[in-house]
């Protein structure tokens, strides 16, 4: 497996250290990272987007969706079963979770649902209007020339 340095970014750019990071994350992921649970990432319209998760066996209660530092970070534990039950095959995973999903700039979480074993969690991108693109609009050379100072 190769590893990568990423000193010489951090030494030649200023300001994009959130996507090194993100870079040096990507590479340095464990491949035998957990896949459970299984997840579904959906864009539903221009700036918005929904995250599945298959949470089957899962309350409400025992279910946590968490925004930290522009990480989305679901998890669920399983509530201690309160007698010993003898299973024959268990089949059904409830171990406890945790999954992390790195959010882009200006993407917010809308809101969450559980129906079906399955957890919803709704984003949407809302740029600030600072920050979208507008028209300037040109006038002509005597318009400029007229409103210029002497």
């Amino acid at each position: 497996m190769r590893s990568f340095d990423l000193a010489p970014l951090y030494r030649a750019t200023v300001g994009f250290d959130q996507i090194a990071d993100l870079m040096d994350r990507v590479l340095t992921n464990d491949v035998s990272q957990s896949t459970y649970p299984p997840y579904n990432i959906e864009k539903t319209a221009d700036d918005a987007y929904r995250i599945s998760i298959a949470v089957a066996g899962f309350s409400d209660v025992e279910l946590n969706v968490e925004v930290r530092e522009q990480s989305l970070i679901v998890s669920g534990r399983k509530a201690d079963e309160d007698g010993e039950r003898a299973f024959l095959h268990r089949g059904i995973a409830t171990r406890a979770f945790e999954r992390k999903f790195q959010l882009a700039d200006h993407v917010h979480v809308t809101g969450a649902a559980h129906e079906d074993g399955m957890l919803h969690i709704d984003l949407k991108r809302e740029v600030p209007e600072a920050l979208k693109p507008r028209r300037i609009e040109i006038s002509g050379a005597a318009k400029a020339i007229e409103g210029s100072v002497n």
